[in-house]
């Protein structure tokens, strides 16, 4: 735009507007081309617009409004939003601007197709799919629209809107209008976990000090009583545990407690589901894994292990010195009472007798034969006549 002493020229390009005032009010408007009026007394201003995807300032607008409400009609496409809804404006079809409550956007409209779709939020703060495949990620204010999560198979979400709680949700995708209210979805895991209880350091029934470490099983039966009602399930559950295990320890002694595991571990998940059962957590097991003694005790307690197996070694020796002596007794009985089988018993002497031995060299006398021989290793009864 060009202004000389007596005329005032411009250039309109395609894609644009050029707003032409006389002494500050509008009078036309200039579409492409070349222009030159004649203004001798410099009266004439002429703004030149880019009319295509573009805003238009809201307050001039507004004083376009009022003076030429005809021209404001034609060239404008205003948005405006109430309290309770948001705006989703598509230029040309496609999802460009979000507008929340209480604000105004103006656009040209000549040569732009400007569509806008009203959504009432005041209802049901979920976000529908096709809202959300409009919404503009890359767009600034989005973090302060809407609010999303995405709840897996192993768990369930559950919405609570300004600290009250909704509804149970689904595994999948979900997006809520976060305008005028607090969204928030805690998202609780079903599967089993396990909880470690690191070693309690407690002293027994007979003021032995000794450490002892837990594992506990837990799933959530009931996530909507869980989050009602305990802030921290592993951290609830570890201070249980702890209660539970000083009190077992503290009513036995060094020996119950190493000899009767099975018990104590009974006694434990007893005490803690008793006290879990309107939690809405399931303990599904729970035991002692480790039971640390100091160097001392735990020396004391070896020699006794090792006293007891050498007691027991040493009786079932003697149970089987007993049991072969009572066994060559019943040998000797038969043999007495039968010589035929004392006669065997001979010959087997004398054929281990012959295996170890290279030669012997038998000289008898006339008419003892064989006899000689057998009587080397005859087992002759010493009451017989």
């Amino acid at each position: 735009m060009a202004s000389h002493s007596w005329t005032l020229k411009l250039t309109v390009k395609d894609g644009q507007r050029a707003l032409l005032t006389h002494n500050g009010m509008l009078t036309r408007v200039l579409g492409p081309g070349r222009y030159r009026m004649f203004d001798p007394r410099r009266q004439l201003a002429a703004e030149i617009f880019d009319i295509v995807g573009t805003e238009f300032p809201s307050e001039r607008y507004a004083v376009i409004k009022a003076a030429r409400p005809d021209l404001a009609t034609e060239l404008f496409e205003a948005v405006e939003t109430g309290g309770d809804e948001i705006a989703l404006i598509s230029l040309n079809g496609r999802p460009t601007h979000i507008l929340l409550p209480w604000q105004q956007r103006v656009f040209w409209k000549l040569a732009t197709q400007v569509a806008v779709e009203r959504i009432d939020i005041s209802g049901d703060p979920r976000i529908a799919p096709r809202h959300l495949t409009m919404i503009e990620r890359k767009a600034s204010n989005v973090s302060n629209v809407m609010t999303e999560t995405v709840v897996e198979n192993h768990e369930v979400g559950l919405l609570h809107v300004d600290g009250r709680f909704i509804e149970r949700l689904a595994p999948g995708r979900h997006a809520f209008w976060a305008v005028g209210r607090r969204i928030e979805v805690k998202r609780v895991d079903l599967r089993p976990q396990p909880v470690e209880i690191t070693a309690q350091e407690m002293l027994t029934k007979d003021r032995i000090a000794l450490r002892v470490t837990l594992t506990a099983l837990r799933r959530v039966s009931d996530p909507e009583r869980v989050t009602a009602t305990v802030p921290d399930i592993d951290a609830w559950l570890y201070r249980l545990v702890q209660f539970a295990i000083r009190e077992a320890v503290a009513g036995r002694t060094l020996d119950e407690v190493l000899s009767a595991k099975a018990a104590l571990d009974a006694e434990l998940r007893d005490y803690v589901r008793a006290r879990v059962v309107d939690s809405g957590i399931e303990v599904m097991e729970l035991g002692v894994k480790d039971v640390i003694l100091p160097g001392e005790i735990r020396e004391l307690v070896n020699k006794v292990v090792e006293a007891e197996r050498l007691a027991r070694a040493n009786l079932i020796r003697r149970q089987e010195e007993t049991a072969a002596t009572r066994s060559l007794l019943n040998t000797a009985r038969l043999m007495e009472e039968n010589p035929l089988l004392l006669r065997l018993k001979e010959l087997e002497s004398l054929e281990r007798l012959v295996e170890k031995v290279g030669r012997i060299d038998l000289v008898a006398s006339d008419g003892q034969g064989f006899d000689a021989l057998t009587s080397l290793v005859r087992l002759k009864n010493p009451l017989a006549t």
